[in-house]
């Protein structure tokens, strides 16, 4: 089937086919609260897979999503622990995000900022906003590195990212630009010649793109050109995936995944283990399966395609890689946040072993 927009009601995933119409009322409830949005090319993705697939495990509302356990949290790596201003988020001493807008072209049903983004979520940076924003990169020389997220950057139109790139080119000590997007994947025609103008460097900058895709299905034909666009015009791009249940959590998908970006051009960068947010406990591998996923790649698949497996620590303490030697596992295999070693942050956070109100970081 083809799909001409994109769905945003439990009522039109219904009708599109993709959910089974009686199923509408629980979904009108997980709709409620976090946003949906499903694209037309994950659309026809899902048709051809089926509503248990791995592009539907991923998009899809799940009734599953309105169980919180105890220790979820709005804001599970600690954004609002290092946001000094609005739209930064300073946790590393030379880079920082930038969250330009709080809208996405898709809703991930594992969103760690699932509270924050969407029609009802945080919304875009006001020009006074974003300009105090530029302000606090501008009089920190240590920042070496801007990371646009959100969000996803690459909704804004062509006007407003070329507005903001050269903003970014007036700041001398910022040297490379880093765009975090799902866009070329799941909108792929939307990296149009005039977005791919839009995002190039700035004189003595230097712009990567790193693409969010948990599965090989992603990379379509389509999703592939629209990253050859981007390469072919210059700009280098890494991979960032997320360990999921039901997704990516057997050796062969992982392996197919990361083949499939290096087939694209496209650097496995890093694997996330998912992180606590509200409502995804049915997605998460415990620590200790996603350790045997990803040793089962070394040997199996080329160098160029292994990623660093990484855990983001709660309250705002950085990633750490998932191997022993940074962070220990609990009887259950889960992570024991308490034995980690922490990186080299900006935090004043407690370490994430202690108590905390996640409530608090709203303040």
């Amino acid at each position: 089937m083809t799909f001409h927009k994109t769905l945003r009601t439990a009522d039109a995933l219904a009708e599109a086919g993709l959910v089974d119409p009686a199923r509408v009322p629980e979904l009108h409830a997980v709709a409620a609260r976090y946003a949906v949005a499903v694209t037309p090319a994950m659309a026809e993705l899902i048709d051809a897979e089926g509503r248990q697939g791995p592009i539907a495990r991923q998009f899809l509302p799940d009734p599953a999503e309105l169980d919180t356990r105890p220790a979820e949290s709005a804001d599970p790596i600690g954004d609002f622990a290092h946001a000094p201003v609005e739209g930064i988020v300073h946790r590393y001493l030379d880079r920082v995000l930038l969250k330009v807008t709080h809208t996405c072209a898709v809703y991930c049903r594992f969103c760690f900022r699932r509270e924050m983004v969407g029609p009802d979520g945080h919304g875009a940076l006001t020009g006074e906003a974003l300009e105090a924003a530029l302000g606090y990169i501008a009089a920190r020389p240590e920042i070496w590195e801007v990371i646009l997220t959100g969000g996803d950057p690459l909704v804004l139109s062509p006007r407003r990212i070329a507005e903001l790139m050269a903003g970014l080119g007036g700041i001398d000590h910022v040297k490379v630009v880093r765009i975090h997007t799902r866009v070329p994947a799941v909108d792929p025609h939307a990296v149009t010649p005039e977005l791919v103008a839009a995002l190039q460097p700035p004189p003595g900058k230097a712009v990567w793109v790193a693409l969010h895709a948990n599965h090989a299905d992603e990379l379509t034909p389509a999703a592939r050109a629209a990253c050859a666009r981007l390469i072919d015009a210059g700009l280098p791009m890494v991979s960032q995936t997320v360990l999921l249940k039901g997704v990516n959590d057997t050796p062969q998908a992982l392996a197919d995944l990361m083949r499939a970006f290096v087939e694209t051009r496209i650097r496995p960068y890093y694997l996330h283990h998912p992180d606590l947010a509200p409502g995804t406990s049915h997605l998460r591998p415990t620590l200790e399966e996603g350790r045997a996923v990803v040793s089962a790649l070394r040997g199996a698949v080329s160098g160029l395609a292994q990623p660093t497996y990484v855990v983001d620590l709660p309250g705002g303490h950085g990633k750490v890689p998932a191997g022993e030697a940074w962070l220990q596992a609990d009887a259950a295999g889960e992570p024991d946040y308490a034995s980690a070693r922490l990186p080299t942050t900006n935090t004043t956070a407690p370490h994430p072993g202690e108590s905390r109100d996640p409530d608090s970081l709203s303040a």
